[in-house]
C-alpha cells in the first residue's frame, strides 16, 4: 500500500507534533518499511527502522542473561581484593590524620611558653634582681621620654609653620 508523499508529509507533521493516532503511526511504520522512500525522508525512515528493530529485541536472550550473570556472580577473590583495597585506603587516611595530629601537637608544645618557675630560693636576692631589672627599664623609659619630647617639639614647630602659611594665604593681596 503506497501513499502519496503529501499524505506522508501531513502524517509526519502530526507525528512530530505528537498528534497522531495509533493507526496513523502504524501507517507511517508500514510506509517506511517499504523500500521506495524519497531521498528527503531517508533520515526519518532510518528512525522508524530503528524503532522496528528495537521492538524485536528482548531480554529473553540466553547470551545476554549469561553475560549479566557472569558479571554479577564474580568470584569471591575479587571481593576480597576490593575489601583489602578499601581497608588500605582507610588505614592510609587514619595514618595521615595521626601524623598531622602529632606534628600539630609538637608545634604547639614548642611554641607555648613554659610555666614560670621560681629561679631564686632566697627572697632577698630575688628582690635585688627585680630592683635591677626595674631600674634598667626605668632608665630606658627615661631615654625614650627625652626622645619623645624632641619629637613633640618638632611637631609643635611644624604646626606653627602650617598656621603661618595658612594666615599668609588667607590675607587679601594689596592692589599694585
Amino acid at each position: 500500500m503506497l501513499m502519496d508523499s503529501n499524505k506522508i508529509e501531513e502524517l509526519l507533521k502530526k507525528y512530530w507534533a505528537c498528534e497522531t493516532s495509533l493507526e496513523e503511526e502504524q501507517q507511517l511504520q508500514t510506509y517506511f518499511k517499504s523500500g521506495e522512500i524519497p531521498e528527503q525522508l531517508k533520515d526519518t525512515a532510518a528512525l522508524f527502522q530503528y524503532f522496528d528493530q528495537s521492538k524485536k529485541k528482548s531480554l529473553n536472550d540466553s547470551a545476554f542473561e549469561q553475560r549479566v550473570l557472569s558479571q554479577v556472580a564474580q568470584p569471591a577473590k575479587g571481593k576480597v581484593i576490593r575489601l583489602v583495597y578499601n581497608t588500605m585506603r582507610i588505614a592510609a587516611g587514619v595514618a595521615v590524620l595521626m601524623a598531622a595530629i602529632w606534628f600539630v601537637r609538637k608545634e604547639v608544645r614548642t611554641t607555648t611558653p613554659q610555666a614560670v618557675v621560681d629561679t631564686y630560693d632566697d627572697p632577698q636576692l630575688a628582690f635585688e634582681e627585680t630592683k635591677k631589672a626595674l631600674l634598667m627599664i626605668s632608665k630606658s623609659f627615661g631615654k625614650a621620654e627625652e626622645q619623645a619630647k624632641k619629637i613633640n617639639m618638632f611637631n609643635e614647630a611644624q604646626e606653627e609653620i602650617q598656621k603661618d602659611r595658612n594666615k599668609e594665604t588667607k590675607k587679601p593681596k594689596a592692589n599694585s
